[in-house]
């Protein structure tokens, strides 16, 4: 296979495209044939020995990917040949294929091309952790983003607008502002032409920023420090220009001021239920349109090394992504083509719209198949105090590290099937009817225990219908599957009433 390789480190300018073996992946690992490669500030530093991860000579950089599985280890359960991903492998990207740990490897989003793919998780991961996690931001909070118009800033500029802060938008040309206006930033600063602490008293009339995003670092990191409001929280995310700022102690005690850490890949391994429950609130952004990764410019392999000079000159605006191969084909074709290997459910459809009038016509309609939903501790917890069924294999968490199958909590079975109701409104959409009620269950079985940090989703279809005062009890037949096993979650009969 074809890999551009980091043999000694320097600048980009030193990557050599060379053919090597394929590797082969070991048991807990997938062989991924890669499509797209995202391109990071990180992968400029990990070829120059700068970053905090040091892979041996000789490596590729390129740490986020999408393609479609090749091969699968054989402690491996929730993925399989044929499946398109999109994974966070730290390095080795700028190749054709490439081995990675299956708990950093995630099912391509519904509707997502490769492109968009490999280009989303570093950057809206990096930014919403930041600002959901790290900074708390809330609606009407001022926001200060600097390198606006960078990967992470771009995507934190778009986050904040979502959350409701006040967006400012901080870059170096007017043309990355530009772009920062159209993903919601409401006020804008050029640092080349501007004086960074007089803009920002313009702005806010002398009240200070409650955030600041700062993937840059440098000779601007202090005069946003001392921008903040009181209380306000500074967010280390980076240190694009090289220079690692030094601040006098004396500035967050005097304004009250918190100076946070924003370490994403640490996080995402420390804290995996909370990352992958983040995850899915983005997909649920990028689903309804909320969010959409601006793509500067397309690569090819051959040209990975000019890819890492224009992000190391500054020219990148948004997110610059490297191509893998000649493909051609939409993503949906390509799922097609492999289809003979995977579940026809596998990507969920748009749902089942009905006229409450001909509700009776649809009896034994199958219904498409959910989103996934990921099954949370908080979520857990959250329910057995609702029960008040507060066994330790729910919500000890210490205690199932060293006792539990996996070493994990387990969901209570009707949590799981609680979840109907959510995905019903998913899948089944009534013209007309103004209430609906979940009138009860028939029957229900819960095949397989589902451990906290599970991801579920339910098809089914309509069994029955029958005519009450004022609406319908429709009965569905409904199956929760779990992903990475073959036997389901959770089937059963629920009822609905609609009016």
């Amino acid at each position: 296979m074809k890999a551009v390789l980091c043999k000694s480190f320097g600048l980009p300018d030193s990557l050599v495209l060379e053919e090597i073996p394929t590797p082969t992946p070991q048991a807990d690992e997938v062989l991924i044939k890669v499509f797209a490669c995202g391109v990071n500030f990180p992968d400029l530093l990990i070829i120059q020995n700068k970053y905090q991860f040091k892979p041996a000579l000789p490596f590729s950089p390129g740490g986020e990917v999408s393609g479609i599985i090749e091969a699968v280890g054989e402690k491996v359960k929730h993925l399989k040949i044929g499946d398109c991903v999109v994974a966070l492998s730290g390095w080795g990207g700028f190749a054709e294929q490439l081995v990675v740990k299956s708990n950093r490897v995630f099912s391509l989003p519904p509707g997502m091309d490769f492109i968009n793919g490999a280009s989303t998780l570093y950057t809206y991961g990096t930014s919403y952790h930041a600002l959901k996690d790290r900074a708390q931001i809330k609606p009407g909070e001022t926001l200060l983003v600097l390198g606006a118009a960078g990967g992470v800033g771009l995507a934190a500029v778009e986050l904040g607008k979502t959350m409701g802060a006040n967006v400012i938008a901080a870059a170096s040309t007017n043309e990355k502002l530009s772009i920062c206006k159209e993903k919601g930033a409401s006020h804008l600063i050029n640092y080349s032409t501007e004086e960074l602490r007089t803009r920002i008293k313009e702005i806010t009339r002398d009240q200070g920023v409650d955030v600041v995003y700062d993937a840059v670092g440098g000779k601007l990191a202090e005069q946003a420090l001392r921008s903040t409001a009181w209380k306000g929280r500074y967010l280390v995310v980076g240190f694009t220009t090289g220079e690692i700022p030094q601040f006098p102690a004396n500035l967050p005690l005097l304004k009250g001021c918190s100076i946070v850490g924003v370490f994403w890949g640490s996080f995402a391994e420390r804290e995996p239920q909370q990352s992958l429950q983040n995850l899915s609130e983005l997909l649920s952004l990028m689903k309804t349109g909320q969010i959409n990764q601006h793509i500067y410019k397309v690569y090819s392999l051959e040209d990975a090394s000019h890819t890492l000079k224009d992000l190391m000159e500054r020219k990148v605006i948004g997110k610059a992504v490297v191509k893998v191969g000649n493909w051609k084909d939409e993503p949906t074709q390509i799922k097609g083509q492999l289809s003979e290997r995977r579940n026809k459910t596998d990507q969920p459809a748009k749902p089942l719209n009905i006229k409450l009038s001909d509700i009776n016509k649809y009896v034994g309609q199958s219904l498409a198949v959910s989103e996934w939903c990921t099954i949370t501790q908080e979520m857990i917890n959250e329910f057995a105090h609702a029960t008040q069924d507060n066994q330790w294999i729910h919500v000890d968490v210490e205690r199932a590290k060293s006792e539990m199958p996996g070493g994990k909590t387990i969901a209570h079975g009707y949590l799981t099937l609680s979840l109907a109701a959510k995905f019903l409104f998913e899948l089944l959409h009534v013209e007309g009817a103004t209430t609906s009620i979940n009138y009860g269950l028939n029957k229900a079985r819960f095949p397989v225990a589902v451990t906290s940090g599970s991801r579920i989703r339910m098809t089914g279809k309509i069994a029955n219908v029958e005519e009450i005062i004022g609406g319908y009890k429709i009965f569905i037949d409904c199956k929760m599957e779990l992903e990475g096993e073959e036997k389901p979650a959770c089937v059963g009969e629920v009822i609905t009433a609609v009016y």
